[in-house]
């Protein structure tokens, strides 16, 4: 069985994660697992974050979820498969 990560960067986070967030929750059946990572401060939110997903699944959605994402402007997309 293969392994997919995706790896999400958003720029202008707070701007950006509504979209990704929808998209997330439209495929949520192909995330086994998600972590989400931004830096946070008392004084000090990242506008930048990164998103880690694990998909499983049909892999048809899978690419469905990837290429919806890239079209959001801001939102930079990287794939690992691991036979």
């Amino acid at each position: 069985m293969k392994t997919t990560i995706l790896g999400i960067k958003i720029t202008k986070r707070v701007e950006k994660s509504s979209k990704v967030q929808d998209l997330l929750t439209k495929f949520g059946c192909s995330i086994r697992t998600r972590l989400g990572l931004h830096e946070v401060s008392e004084d000090y939110c990242s506008e930048e974050g990164l998103i880690i997903l694990e998909l499983v699944g049909d892999e048809g959605e899978m690419l469905k979820l990837e290429e919806e994402l890239k079209r959001i402007p801001g939102v930079e997309v990287r794939k690992m498969v691991f036979d």
